[in-house]
């Protein structure tokens, strides 16, 4: 993909998180390869860590917008712009949509809480071929319900706390498995991280970190030490991971989804 950049000198580059982590797990990347061509990054497919775009940012110069879409809405909904970039967030709503955070009722949720995201435009989908079960749950009149968990700050940017099935009930408390792993990456020996839920001794279930080292990393005592000092300098008690194993790879979808489930069963 580097070489195809220097070749052919794209001025956009369009891609997943996974490629942007991938590519900054390489070294020199920008003495290597002439990537002077472009003057804006996209990512989309799912939320981008604030760390890789700082890192990202630091290397190249150049910021990366990320934006979220889905197959039924067929169009970017949420986005990053230019001159108004929240890194780690998935930016504001687009013209022409309408975005909601709402609770299992259906109700708004006050700003700053984790919800259900809604959404409301033109080119949104009618139903799903022959899967009229899917269908009703999925599209609810005009809206859009989207499966992901989000929140929105004081200044109106969306942040992606996770898919619904993915989230953690640790204490009686909602956890966001993607607030422990930005924690985590922000770490500079780790390359990525997911974080699910592991029933402990007494079958409760606690968070538990898979992480993946940068090149030369040396997967420690100590290091794993530094994780968990980590994690308590920014984390409230029940959201801290209470192990974390090193792996070499995360297992992923073929457009580059981590496959949570898989770990689950590791």
């Amino acid at each position: 993909m580097l070489k195809t950049i220097e070749s052919f000198k794209p001025s956009i580059f369009v891609c997943v998180p996974t490629v942007y982590t991938s590519i900054l797990a390489f070294k020199s990347i920008t003495e290597r390869y002439d990537l002077t061509s472009l003057r804006m990054c996209i990512s989309a497919g799912e939320a981008l860590p604030a760390s890789v775009w700082h890192t990202w940012k630091e290397l190249t110069g150049l910021d990366i917008l990320d934006t979220i879409g889905c197959t039924e809405s067929y169009h970017t909904f949420l986005a990053n712009r230019p001159g108004d970039i929240r890194p780690g967030s998935s930016g504001k709503p687009f013209a022409g949509y309408e975005v909601r955070v709402v609770d299992d009722d259906g109700h708004d949720v006050p700003q700053g809480d984790i919800g259900h995201l809604m959404v409301k435009g033109e080119s949104i989908a009618l139903f799903y071929l022959h899967q009229s079960e899917k269908s009703r749950h999925t599209f609810r009149g005009e809206w859009l319900f989207t499966g992901d968990r989000y929140y929105v700050d004081e200044d109106g940017f969306y942040w992606h706390a996770g898919r619904g099935d993915d989230m953690l009930k640790v204490g009686g408390l909602w956890v966001s498995p993607i607030e422990i792993e930005n924690v985590i990456q922000n770490h500079p020996a780790v390359l990525e991280c997911a974080v699910i839920g592991q029933r402990d001794q007494a079958e409760l279930v606690k968070p538990k970190a898979f992480v993946c080292l940068r090149e030369g990393g040396n997967t420690s005592d100590a290091l794993r030490t530094e994780l968990l000092q980590a994690c308590a300098a920014a984390l409230d008690v029940h959201k801290r991971p209470r192990w974390i194993e090193f792996v070499d790879a995360l297992p992923r979808t073929a457009t580059g989804k981590i496959q949570r489930f898989k770990l689950y069963e590791s």
